[in-house]
């Protein structure tokens, strides 16, 4: 999720974006019941959870009925937005324990926009309850989480999507379809990563009291419980590993995912990562600031790279992938996408992130709304709604955002033991290396119990 400035391309406005959306299935993607109303619960009503709301109440009659958060400043502000953005206009029912929600409706849906660390124990609770699941990525912070992830919607029947949404931005598909999949780039043996956002967190806020609006236990849960130094969310969270998986499990999960969905990757044969706090070492982030990951195909390796210091390599693609291929050479990233012909005579192609602003004019007053990723959203949520109603598995599947994920996770691990690791997902082990192995799943601070694959 790109947080930064998005001044540096052009709008595409009104009849032409929507122009465009429709050559990608937006037009053509009526759900197979557009009179039914869903009945929607949100866990964790910050920012992106928000976000991913409100994309979800622009494309489909949905109410509503219930909203979990730890934090009652943030819980009863967004139940104002969406009293206000909901066709029926009624607030929901506010809850500060998602267990309860749960117990208390019954739901088609259920969007989780919580920290990392609760992804597994809600997502897993929400299908057990009978909802389908919209779910942040990364979809876990252990390996082993996300495979009960999977086992429970296979077991429950229920569709999960991830929020990848890469997968449907109008620019990048059209690059898939008419660059990669048209052999415009020949054979691609090489694939770099990156991300240079100087998105870490670096302060050294003391302890102090909890406020009474903040449930500061139910917000860690299954975490260690670190002493309470200001309010997590939004950045501070995020700089820590007991939450979730630093720069690589945030930002990497979704160009790995991309170019996966680009070449039609599985997992990676072998996975190794080197990196650490080079430079930022002056506060309590236990995030890599410097970190490279390999993730290894036959023929192709897939190459990861982030700093959160210095400059970008190329600073029109800052957070990006490229694909190199024999004939030529593809930039994307959620701003736009290059192809780069070998040939002198070969002819290059640029494609730029499309916006709505007029089709969705509220977008423009939304609280840091990301305005390139809102018709990309949007268009992920529809395919979420049509996998629903016709019992398919949607674009960004619960198994496909826990390959991504979990191979961010490894490369971790790889970077934390020195050494390559290979997974081997159908015995959920990592080949010949026991200690590694142990390291899959992630001690559970109790009452909370670790999710088993075997027995969700």
């Amino acid at each position: 999720m790109n947080t930064f400035s998005i001044n540096r391309r052009k709008f595409l406005q009104g009849a032409t974006a929507s122009l465009a959306l429709a050559s990608f299935g937006a037009g053509a993607m009526g759900l197979a019941n557009p009179s039914k109303t869903y009945r929607v619960a949100l866990i964790g009503s910050g920012w992106y959870g928000k976000s991913d709301l409100f994309r979800l109440i622009q494309v489909a009659d949905v109410e509503v009925v219930a909203i979990c958060d730890v934090d009652k400043n943030i819980l009863n502000a967004a139940a104002k937005l969406v009293s206000e953005r909901q066709k029926s206009r009624n607030m929901p029912r506010l809850y500060s324990d998602y267990r309860k929600l749960l117990a208390e409706h019954k739901l088609d849906i259920v969007i989780i926009g919580s920290p990392d660390h609760w992804h597994a124990l809600q997502a897993i609770d929400a299908m057990k309850a009978g909802a389908n699941v919209y779910v942040q990525k990364p979809i876990s912070v252990d390996v082993i989480e996300g495979e009960a992830m999977v086992a429970a919607a296979r077991k429950y029947k229920k569709v999960v999507q991830v929020g990848t949404q890469r997968k449907s931005t109008p620019h990048l598909i059209d690059a898939k379809k008419n660059i990669v999949d048209a052999g415009l780039l020949g054979k691609i043996s090489h694939v770099e990563m990156c991300c240079y956002y100087h998105m870490r967190a670096n302060g050294n806020p003391p302890p102090e009291p909890v406020p009474d609006y903040f449930d500061y236990e139910m917000w860690t849960g299954p975490a260690p419980l670190r002493p309470y130094d200001g309010l997590p969310h939004i950045r501070w969270w995020r700089t820590f590993m007991e939450y979730g998986n630093g720069i690589t499990g945030d930002m990497c999960v979704h160009m790995f995912d991309t170019v996966r969905w680009m070449l039609g990757l599985r997992w990676p044969k072998s996975i190794s990562s080197v990196g650490g706090i080079y430079v930022q070492k002056e506060g309590k982030s236990n995030i890599s600031d410097t970190q490279t990951a390999v993730f290894e195909y036959d023929g192709l390796n897939c190459v990861w790279q982030h700093r959160t210091w210095g400059t970008p390599a190329n600073p029109d693609y800052p957070w990006s992938f490229t694909l190199y291929g024999d004939k030529g050479t593809l930039w994307g990233s959620t701003m736009a996408c290059d192809f780069i012909p070998q040939a002198k005579e070969g002819t290059r192609i640029h494609k730029d992130v499309i916006y709505e602003r007029e089709k969705y004019p509220e977008d423009l007053t939304e609280e840091r709304i990301e305005l390139n990723a809102a018709p990309a959203t949007r268009l992920h949520m529809i395919d979420f709604l049509n996998a629903i109603e016709k019992g398919a598995r949607p674009v960004a599947d619960i198994e496909e955002g826990h390959i991504s994920t979990a191979s961010c996770i490894l490369a971790n691990l790889s970077m934390q033991l020195g050494r390559p690791l290979a997974y081997d997902p159908a015995a959920r082990t990592v080949k010949n290396d026991p200690e590694a192995t142990r390291l899959l799943a992630r001690a559970y601070r109790g009452p909370w119990v670790h999710p088993d694959p075997l027995k969700v």
